[in-house]
């Protein structure tokens, strides 16, 4: 088990990626602090999964973009497993709204959500990590942009530009990567009429959707010893989507 004894905060952990995460952390020998809003039902179901397959967690209810609430949840999760060694910065929004429907407020609250609460995850987690690594979930639309939800293409565009100056300045002690999904079969997708997803699945190279769980495999990746002497980068889990 690549992470015994070791404990990771991952931020959004109720559904979808963060899940799926949390899971595989502790699958792993992990303590994990499962960070959740208002989904708290799917919260506990996660929790209740990874204590029946004999792993530990605890729920953190916290809103990121509040730097109280998740620096309590740092605080909390630091007390009972002395210390904390990774970081997963996952939990964010999607408003999917044309540019002429996005207003200012909804624009300020992605960016509180998706950028301002990565930042203050960070600044939670980093007093109670002496080592080990943070990863963060950016999105393909970082690089590719969208005609609907360019404020979360904005948000996930500056969490590129947040790791690598983390990565700078936490060096050598703590290692700094993100991840950048691609069409992956979570909330984002599940408005997606039959004929939509088909042309999503031609456009990918691998000819379908990707699992969270697959990107959760990235994550705990960049997170692990394996990828020691990795930092500042940003891995596509996308099924090839870039190479067009």
């Amino acid at each position: 088990m690549r992470f015994r004894g070791k404990t990771a905060l991952i931020t959004g952990a109720s559904r979808g990626i963060g899940a799926a995460t949390a899971i595989s952390f502790a699958q792993e020998g992990a303590l994990v602090g499962i960070n959740y809003l208002r989904s708290e039902r799917e919260a506990r179901e996660v929790l209740k999964r990874i204590e029946k397959e004999g792993g530990e967690g605890i729920l953190l209810k916290a809103d990121v973009s509040s730097e109280r609430e998740i620096r309590y949840a740092a605080d909390t999760l630091s007390e009972v497993g002395g210390g904390i060694d990774i970081l997963v910065a996952n939990a964010g929004i999607y408003q999917r709204k044309k540019v002429d429907e996005i207003t200012a407020e909804m624009w300020r609250r992605t960016l509180e959500v998706n950028l301002t609460g990565a930042f203050l995850s960070a600044m939670a987690a980093l007093p109670h990590m002496r080592s080990g690594a943070m990863v963060f979930v950016s999105s393909q639309l970082a690089f590719r942009g969208t005609p609907h939800g360019m404020d979360y293409a904005a948000s996930k565009a500056g969490i590129l530009g947040l790791v690598k100056s983390l990565a700078l300045e936490l060096a050598p002690e703590i290692r700094v990567n993100a991840v950048s999904p691609g069409y992956i079969d979570t909330d984002i997708l599940s408005g997606d009429t039959p004929e939509k997803r088909r042309r999503r699945e031609e456009e990918v190279p691998l000819k379908r959707i990707g699992r969270p769980e697959e990107v959760a495999s990235a994550i705990l990746y960049l997170a692990s010893d394996d990828a020691s002497y990795i930092t500042g980068v940003c891995l596509d889990v996308n099924g090839g989507l870039y190479i067009h």
